[in-house]
């Protein structure tokens, strides 16, 4: 391998066990990163010498190396197929059956690469450029492991640019079916396999919706950003007296429905529409419900959209609490990687003292453990989920004339 040199003192966050290098950290008037071919291994070493570990170089990306290896060797078969092997075992003893997250990148030691299993479906996403190069023989690795019916390639993912690689569409290879089964905490879900989003589940929330469908027995339940109906079927399974599912998709909606039909034998509302809007439309209508879940997108993407995506989350909060009856639950949740758990905090505890509440945190959810975080990397930990109890106290005055849903947008 050719060799990767830290300039000096940057070799401490990789040493911790961190597995990114960023470009300005490379001493490049020894090894420049135009001598490297985009997606070659090197021998990531101190500004002494001494031996780091194994990575694949990007020399256009600002994660210019990604160690893969804390020993000599290549990224090759033998590896991927070592990695993808303990992922699997991993993830057998933890479930009793085959649906969940079957590699999350960084978190099983093969960045860029997530695999998300459905019995006998797999749904892949390739996002740096050394695995893309290594598709086929992770394609080869799969079939050995699991012998899936089909497998979709989702080239959808914007970081797919940050590896000067193409965001296209999706690639079936196999019977891809329309709809996937998911089975969770008790329930089976549909949801879209060929057209849904990102890899068609979000098995990420599976403690959180169990934790919260154990809380919302004889209550009426509002399940914002609902997809395909992750908070609300559980809820509904689990004796809810009613559930309202919101969302923006017409289709998500129809899959939530059927969903919440055959899991608990009863009906349900829906509400197609923006999320903000909606809630507003909610609020003013009277609307209150026992237990809210607020579960959106991620806003903060980049460090240069943590002040208009932090604004967001305090407006969503201030929103989803006005809908929370005396007593009732908030459960609001955040994938955003740069939004802290005490930046969540925040918005609900702001949400709180703007309405007069009295907020107890019950709960603090984070990722399921088929999304394990690598211990030296915080940006694997990125899921929260916050299970708040709101009582109601005198509401504090406003200022005269002052609409309160323009203050949060101000605040």
């Amino acid at each position: 391998m050719k060799i990767l040199k830290l300039r000096r003192s940057e070799d401490r966050r990789i040493r911790a066990g961190h597995l990114w290098v960023f470009s300005n950290e490379v001493d490049t008037a020894h090894t420049p990163l135009t001598a490297f071919e985009p997606g070659e291994e090197a021998a990531v070493t101190d500004a002494r010498g001494a031996f780091l570990g194994s990575a694949c170089v990007n020399p256009h990306s600002l994660i210019c190396a990604r160690v893969y290896s804390r020993e000599k060797r290549p990224l090759d078969a033998d590896l991927l197929r070592e990695r993808l092997t303990d992922a699997l075992s991993l993830r057998e003893r933890l479930f009793d059956s085959p649906y969940f997250r079957l590699a999350f990148g960084e978190g099983d030691f093969l960045p860029g690469l997530v695999v998300d299993r459905y019995g006998s479906h797999l749904a892949c996403q390739v996002t740096t450029l050394a695995m893309e190069r290594r598709r086929d023989l992770v394609r080869g690795i799969l079939d050995e492991l699991v012998h899936p019916a089909s497998v979709l390639w989702d080239d959808t993912a914007g970081s797919r640019v940050l590896e000067g690689l193409e965001t296209g569409g999706r690639v079936f290879e196999g019977p891809v079916p329309e709809e996937l089964e998911v089975l969770e905490n008790g329930c089976v879900y549909l949801v879209p396999g060929r057209e849904g989003q990102k890899t068609g589940w979000f098995y990420d929330q599976r403690d959180n919706h169990r934790l919260t469908a154990s809380l919302c027995r004889g209550r009426d339940v509002l399940d914002a950003f609902s997809y395909a109906g992750g908070f609300g079927v559980a809820a509904a399974r689990a004796g809810a007296s009613s559930v309202v599912y919101l969302d923006a998709s017409a289709k998500a909606l129809s899959f939530a429905e059927r969903n919440h039909r055959a899991n608990s034998g009863g009906g349900c509302e829906t509400v197609c529409g923006d999320a903000f809007d909606a809630l507003k439309e909610l609020r003013d209508a009277g609307r209150t419900f026992d237990v809210v879940s607020i579960d959106p997108p991620a806003f903060i993407k980049r460090r240069r959209d943590y002040k208009e995506g932090l604004n967001a989350y305090r407006r969503l909060n201030y929103l989803g609490m006005q809908l929370v009856r005396d007593g009732g639950l908030l459960v609001t949740s955040s994938c955003s990687q740069l939004l802290s758990a005490d930046d969540l905090r925040g918005c609900v505890s702001q949400a709180s003292a703007r309405l007069g509440a009295l907020p107890r945190l019950l709960a603090a959810g984070r990722q399921g453990p088929d999304h394990p975080v690598h211990c030296a990397m915080p940006e694997t930990a990125y899921l929260k989920c916050l299970i708040v109890q709101c009582a109601r106290q005198a509401r504090p005055h406003n200022r005269p004339g002052r609409d309160d849903t323009q203050q949060g947008q101000q605040q």
